[in-house]
């Protein structure tokens, strides 16, 4: 493993031993966001992980069209020329479990989701999410927890045998069920419920037993985390913030599971008090992702508009058009998520906090209306009063010189503003 992996390994024992141990999970396949990352983790001499979900990037190619040893050299492409020290770097895979096959009967998804973690045990990835808590084809919306703890060991054994054979790096685990929607709720929220301490005792009891009747008990020794919800969720245009005071007993119970250290999705908005306080309660790991996709869609918009008055062009279509123009062709990633009329379904297609945009950046139209908007820019330096009018946030960096005022910079800048909230928040 990697000294970073080592790291992540010994989280709960840094925590029992006082220190504030805590990390942020990227997860995202945008270019932009994993260099951000990985500049920012160099400027701070930080670790910083980075993970892929099981429908973005499998065996099969994902919706992003790699394989895990594809998006491993990806992601080292862009380390090197961000001169990131590779062994500061850690690569997961989330979410890894049946869910991309869960139309198929059960074993034979569960063939797949084994084929996939064998893919990401090959590339060198050493922390794995087993998440196999979908329902199959027949079964309803969910297994019982014991069928979710046999198939998340039957994973983990495909995961060992495949570092056995490659002589590669073994690797860390995190288990658990309780996993927000991915991307966000779908409705308006007011309330979620916390998971029990009793439930988060029973996730770790069905797996630690799974795992030992496959004789895998020294890969469960390397489980170091439990996916818990602690009352953090975001929808479309709603955050719930973490109240400490609702988790205080789920907090409590990892004085009996000295092993682990609770992970925390859909932490995105969240204030930096609550993701401190996150931290403090030993949800060390923490998952963002729409929000840095959000914070440059927001950047690249507002580009849009300063490229509109520096360098006027009635041929140039405006990126936002160009955008509704790309999710109206396609709405296969947005049309089960926004609801409401069809003026409402326009905004939250391009604000919505779930960030569905995201899905679009990748299409070739997308990547020609963006590159376009680029070339408008170039290397040119952005007067700041427009910086001020339409890229508010990062008008003070701009104004200090702390950020080079030229759009490509600029979009670093936006994902660093939220990277720079995790930092604080993890320490």
């Amino acid at each position: 493993m990697s000294q970073a992996t080592d790291r992540l390994a010994a989280i709960a024992t840094r925590r029992t031993g006082g220190e504030r141990a805590g990390i942020a999970s990227i997860c995202s396949a945008h270019p932009l966001v994993i260099e951000a990352a990985l500049r920012h983790g160099k400027v701070r001499g930080a670790d910083v992980l980075i993970e892929a979900t099981c429908n973005q990037v499998n065996h099969e190619g994902g919706y992003t069209g790699m394989t895990p040893g594809d998006f491993r050299r990806f992601v080292e492409t862009i380390a090197g020329r961000a001169g990131f020290p590779l062994d500061r770097l850690v690569l997961g895979g989330d979410h890894l479990g049946p869910n991309p096959w869960k139309h198929l009967p059960g074993s034979e998804a569960m063939a797949k989701a084994a084929r996939m973690v064998e893919a990401y045990a090959e590339a060198g990835f050493t922390k794995i999410h087993l998440d196999a808590s979908m329902g199959c084809a027949g079964e309803g919306a969910a297994p019982p927890d014991a069928t979710i703890a046999a198939r998340a060991a039957e994973l983990a054994a495909a995961a060992e045998a495949a570092v056995e054979r490659t002589g590669g790096a073994r690797p860390i685990y995190v288990i658990g069920t309780e996993v927000p929607v991915p991307g966000g709720a779908l409705e308006a929220m007011d309330h979620l419920a916390v998971t029990t301490p009793q439930a988060a005792g029973e996730t770790v009891r069905i797996h630690q037993q799974a795992f030992s009747l496959r004789g895998l008990d020294e890969a469960f020794s390397r489980a170091i985390g439990v996916v818990v919800q602690p009352g953090v969720e975001f929808g479309n245009a709603d955050v719930i913030t973490y109240r400490p005071e609702n988790a205080r007993a789920l907090a409590g119970a990892l004085r009996d599971l000295p092993q682990f250290v609770f992970e925390a999705h859909s932490t995105d908005y969240q204030p930096t008090a609550a993701l401190s306080a996150l931290v403090d309660d030993g949800f060390a790991i923490l998952k963002v992702g729409p929000w840095l996709t959000f914070a440059l869609r927001e950047a690249l918009y507002g580009l849009s508009h300063i490229a509109d008055i520096l360098s006027p062009d009635p041929t140039r279509e405006s990126l936002p058009a160009a955008m509704e123009r790309a999710m109206l062709a396609a709405p296969g990633n947005w049309k089960n998520y926004y609801h409401g009329s069809q003026a409402e379904q326009r905004i939250e297609r391009h604000f919505s906090y779930s960030d569905r945009i995201r899905y679009y950046w990748p299409a070739p139209e997308a990547q020609q209306a963006v590159d376009a908007l680029m070339r408008a820019l170039g290397e040119r330096e952005i007067p700041l009063p427009l910086v001020s009018q339409y890229l508010g946030r990062l008008d003070g960096a701009a104004a200090s010189g702390s950020v080079e005022p030229k759009a490509r910079e600029l979009l670093i800048a936006s994902v660093t503003d939220v990277l720079d909230i995790y930092a604080s928040a993890t320490g």
